[in-house]
């Protein structure tokens, strides 16, 4: 079986802080980057479901990123809304790192 998924360069690694977020842009949409403290890369919709706030702005701590405006909190590995006024998850992607860069799927 072929492998058909479109892996799009994001960034370099070393562009997200460990336990940090990066906002990235592409095709007029927004997602946002996450390091893990293990050094494991993820992806997620790049704005708050609760009021469309960018979440790369937000704290990460561990593996949630907490929402800039209404401390809004989710886990970003699975997108789960964790912390109220946030109730709708958040939409992820596949996100891998390959030679240093890290690379997401959109598709």
């Amino acid at each position: 079986m072929t492998d058909t998924t479109t892996w799009i360069t994001a960034c370099r690694l070393d562009d997200i802080e460990q336990e940090g977020a990066l906002r990235f842009d592409h095709q007029g949409r927004s997602y946002a980057l996450y390091r893990a403290p293990d050094d494991s890369v993820w992806c997620t919709a790049g704005l708050c479901t609760h009021e469309a706030v960018h979440l790369a702005d937000g704290l990460v701590m561990d593996f949630e990123i907490e929402c800039p405006k209404h401390s809004g909190a989710f886990d970003y590995r699975t997108g789960e809304a964790l912390r109220l006024p946030a109730c709708e998850n958040l939409k992820t992607y596949p996100a891998k790192i390959v030679d240093g860069e890290v690379r997401v799927a959109l598709g």
